[in-house]
């Protein structure tokens, strides 16, 4: 029997969590010859999951360069997956998401034949320009894919209004809620002593992220003064920000947390203890994607500080809210959250519309089905 040989291509973190689930499956498939190529579009954060997960790339890219555009990061990933992809001449070619790697890697595919998968088919804001790239991204991706992999009803009914074909878009639920099971633990231990610390128990401990390029400047500041002014109004409240190393959002946060005792700012996290460090929080707030899918499937109400999401499931289901980027309406509604146990309760106990972490297995399955016609 022929195996069917399948290439799985991913460069950032965010995209090896989601592959990383798929990969685990395909390892123990025998009809499925498992290729796995990376560019490392992120070099260090990309690490931490090939090592979580136990990967090891048959191909890397390594194409990381300090202050890299984004068109030096879609050339070189171009280049080299065209080189790897007549090499390997795989069947179907995988991407996940909405990364510069995500679209090189499915036009590398095109310009050779390859069929193509996209995993967490089918997001959209609405907007080309939020978040930028990934919306266009994701759109151009979506073009050149054979087989659209949507993680809810919402995403199929999006490529179903732009004209793919229902037959080859197949709702499988979100890959995030299969990694989320590899990594949480009952008992974790960090290794950063401060988040042993922490009084999880007795103290509404908040996670923040924020990086988006849209929110550098102006909403930035707004979204880091209401969270300052949070956690100087109630003593029984703690900020964690594992801040990104973007220099721009090191400065605000610098400036605007400087002084506050219960506001940690920390270096970024690895996976796993991110994760957990999630698991135990109060409440989320972050201008990221994936977290808007993470945080529910561990009864974590997440505050979106976005103007707008490709995720609305998560707003539908009750379990996120987008509260946007302006001081009083982000103040307001974390407030909600901390003094008002049944609003909380609503938001924590509200059905993550996500998944039931099997989407990694319908994936394979579908691969099984059509992969070699």
């Amino acid at each position: 029997m022929n195996k069917i040989r399948v290439m799985t291509v991913f460069g950032t973190r965010p995209e090896g969590i989601k592959m990383a689930p798929i990969i685990k499956v395909m390892e123990n498939t025998s009809e499925i010859e498992n290729i796995i190529c990376i560019t490392a579009q992120h070099r260090r954060m990309l690490d931490q999951v090939l090592n979580l997960f136990q990967i090891e790339p048959d191909y890397d890219l390594n194409i990381f360069k300090p202050g890299q555009s984004l068109t030096e990061i879609t050339v070189r990933a171009l280049e080299g997956l065209e080189e790897v992809i007549i090499k390997v001449k795989p069947h179907v070619l995988l991407v996940q998401g909405d990364t510069s790697t995500v679209f090189a890697g499915a036009l590398a595919a095109f310009y050779q034949k390859v069929k193509i998968g996209h995993v967490e088919a089918g997001l959209r804001s609405g907007n080309l320009y939020s978040p930028y790239p990934e919306e266009a991204n994701r759109k151009l991706t979506g073009i050149l894919a054979d087989y659209h992999f949507a993680p809810t009803k919402t995403n199929r009914d999006n490529l179903l209004k732009e004209g793919y074909p229902g037959d080859r878009i197949f709702i499988t639920g979100n890959t995030v809620i299969d990694a989320l099971q590899y990594a949480i633990k009952k008992d974790y231990v960090f290794n950063l002593p401060l988040l042993n610390q922490l009084d999880y128990n007795n103290k509404k401990i908040i996670l923040l992220t924020s990086h988006r390029r849209e929110n550098i400047g102006k909403p930035m500041e707004n979204i880091f003064s209401a969270i300052n002014e949070i956690a100087l109004k109630y003593e029984d409240v703690e900020i964690v920000f594992p801040i990104h190393l973007n220099p721009k959002v090191r400065e605000i946060a610098n400036r605007i947390f400087d002084g506050n005792p219960r506001v940690h700012l920390i270096e970024p996290l690895d996976y796993e203890p991110f994760t957990n460090l999630m698991a135990k929080s109060y409440l989320v707030v972050t201008d990221s994607g994936g977290l808007q899918e993470e945080a529910p499937s561990l009864g974590k109400p997440v505050l979106v500080v976005r103007r707008e999401t490709e995720r609305p499931e998560g707003i539908e289901a009750g379990t996120a809210k987008l509260v946007g980027t302006d001081f009083e309406n982000i103040f307001n509604e974390m407030d909600i959250l901390i003094r008002d146990k049944r609003e909380y309760e609503k938001m924590a106990n509200a059905v993550n519309p996500y998944g039931d972490g099997k989407a990694s297995e319908r994936i394979v399955d579908i691969i099984l089905r059509y992969g070699l016609k």
